[in-house]
């Protein structure tokens, strides 16, 4: 027993009674299936003794019984094992998505999102086939195998092991084609997820696409991954067009071996001819174990392979988790005091540092801004604070605790984030206003309609047709980019966080709606730890002290007056949006 399969058994376990009563009922449909060739052996030999109307009555009416018998506990086999072949699944589908709840934003960003949706499908369904199916059948297939080689052998030693002849070779057959099998699907596996990723990033970035007439570019970039992975069944159908036939071959060859050497038992009475009939019957019945156990074979080829990939995701630990929380911060409640202690911070794998030598202070109930150019590290300062992004033990701090130290759920559920490029689910505005927040939607509706008018998002909305209920399409792709923002600052607001985390939440709005929104926001600021990302100065001009980063470091940090005396950095950036107000406004 391998450690992947292993691993499988917990979750086969919790089924145990399901699987013991469907094994049972296996091994009671393999009993019936096995008896209608003994009766018929009774009937074919009375053929020769004397048969009457009554005898056959009373046969046809026997094989009858056994086969409506066998119909019902066929019924119990299929839908006990099955059925719990899709509770497992049901398992298995909920800790695959719990596990991927876990990773932290790295994992995905080094990641493709087609693979994962490749494993949680295609491989997911190919365990449960080798959980449910797979099991009943291999039940089956030894019972069937075992008492038919047994009956067999009652009727004619001689016979049967001549009958047996070509099992080596099939033994050889599965070996190989097994094996082959199973390296071809991991292949083809690989090449689904190829493809899904394709198409998700097509349907993902369909505006960009369309924008840039590259239709037909991405036509031949899937027909490429599409191509390939036919190439790989391809390979994967030669291999099972020589395998099946391989195994009825060698049957038939057996088959032959028997009706010749049967015959002449019969023709010297060694045999009866009603045993002759019983002998090849239950020959019959051994080509389907036969070719089920080739089948099986694949299922459950396929299955591993698929397990293991699913492995490699179950079995991912999470860089970012709660290892080193204590006491205290277990217990603490969250006042919104923020510290940052000689942060130097480098992504895993880059070797250059974003941010270095970072120091700051920020009181609780105070209102903090971050400015400077592109890439100077301030979505990635803020990214640490919830850890989006594991920070260096002994670096960042809320109320005096290391936020290594304090639970996952609880920094996280203190912080209302509003990233650059907001995400929005496909469901209504209201819906994705209280996302974070708990569902009671009585409670909620007033709650919904103030954090809308505080982002000034309530005057949109009463343009929409169904209000609050408007379903707004995958990631909000109805809505314009202010709206998107205003939806997620929206979001923010309604979870009432003690710490509000705006990275630069008003790119995609104008000057007059960013003076609006702000002046709405001024007292849900007042109220919380307020943290503003943004370029434009006017975004940040009533904040308590501002903090300017150029490449990673500190270099200013006061108010707007005190750092537009000091002449620097900022003060350069001021002026320059000065003008740049004054030109666009003549």
């Amino acid at each position: 027993m391998g450690p992947a399969f292993r691993r499988l058994l917990p979750y086969v376990l919790r089924y145990r009674r399901q699987f013991c009563f469907g094994l049972l009922c296996v091994f009671i449909t393999t009993a019936i299936q096995l008896l209608p060739p003994w009766v018929l052996k009774f009937a074919v030999d009375d053929l020769t003794s004397g048969v009457t109307r009554q005898k056959l009555v009373r046969y046809a009416a026997l094989i009858m019984v056994i086969a409506l018998v066998g119909a019902v506990f066929r019924f119990l086999m299929r839908r006990i094992l099955i059925g719990a072949s899709r509770e497992i699944e049901y398992d298995l589908r909920n800790a695959f998505f719990a596990r991927l709840q876990l990773m932290p934003l790295g994992y995905y960003q080094a990641g493709r999102t087609g693979d994962l949706m490749s494993r949680a499908t295609n491989d997911l369904n190919a365990v449960r086939m080798m959980i449910g199916p797979a099991v009943m059948y291999t039940a089956n297939t030894i019972l069937v195998f075992v008492v038919a080689i047994l009956v067999m052998l009652s009727i004619d030693v001689r016979l049967t092991l001549i009958a047996l002849v070509p099992l080596p070779f099939v033994s050889v057959t599965v070996h190989y084609f097994g094996r082959a099998i199973h390296q071809r699907f991991e292949a083809i596996q690989a090449q689904l997820s190829e493809v899904s990723a394709v198409v998700q990033e097509n349907l993902a970035g369909v505006r960009v696409v369309r924008a840039y007439s590259q239709e037909t570019h991405e036509v031949e970039r899937f027909r490429v991954a599409n191509e390939e992975y036919v190439r790989r069944n391809r390979i994967l159908i030669r291999l099972q067009g020589l395998f099946y036939p391989s195994m009825t071959l060698f049957l038939g060859l057996g088959a032959l071996l028997v009706l010749w050497m049967g015959g002449e038992a019969v023709i010297r009475r060694r045999i009866t001819l009603g045993e002759f009939f019983a002998f090849n019957s239950y020959l019959a019945l051994l080509s389907w174990p036969m070719i089920a156990f080739g089948w099986v074979t694949n299922i459950l080829q396929r299955g591993m392979a698929s397990w293991a990939r699913m492995l490699e995701i179950m079995d991912a630990v999470p860089s970012i988790a709660d290892d080193h929380v204590t006491d205290a911060g277990q217990s603490m409640v969250i006042r919104g005091a923020i510290e940052i202690r000689d942060l130097t911070y480098s992504y895993p794998g880059s070797g250059r540092a974003v941010l270095q030598n970072v120091r700051l202070r920020i009181d609780a109930g105070t209102t903090a801004a971050f400015v400077g150019g592109t890439g100077s590290g301030k979505t990635t300062l803020i990214s640490l604070l919830p850890r989006l992004h594991e920070p260096p033990p002994g670096t960042v701090f809320i109320d005096g605790v290391d936020v290594r130290e304090i639970p996952l759920a609880k920094v996280r559920g203190a912080i209302g984030f509003v990233p650059q490029e907001p995400f929005l689910f496909s469901d209504s505005i209201a819906e994705n206003i209280r996302f974070a927040a708990p569902r009671d939607a009585k409670s909620a509706e007033p709650g919904i309609e103030s954090a809308a008018a505080i982002a000034r998002l309530d005057k949109d909305v009463e343009t929409f047709p169904n209000g609050f209920a408007t379903v707004i399409g995958e990631r909000g792709i109805t809505l314009s980019g202010g709206q998107k923002q205003r939806t997620a600052i929206a979001r923010a607001v309604f979870a009432d966080p003690a710490i509000l985390v705006l990275d630069d939440a008003f790119s995609a709005v104008d000057t007059y709606t960013e003076d609006e929104i702000l002046g709405r926001l001024r007292a849900v600021l007042r109220q919380r730890t307020s943290i503003i990302v943004a370029h434009r100065v006017s975004t940040v001009r009533d904040a308590d002290q501002i903090f300017v980063l150029d490449h990673g470091t500190v270099v200013e940090r006061g108010t707007h007056s005190e750092l537009v005396r000091q002449d620097g950095v900022y003060a350069s950036l001021y002026r320059k949006q000065l003008l740049e107000e004054e030109l666009q406004a003549s």
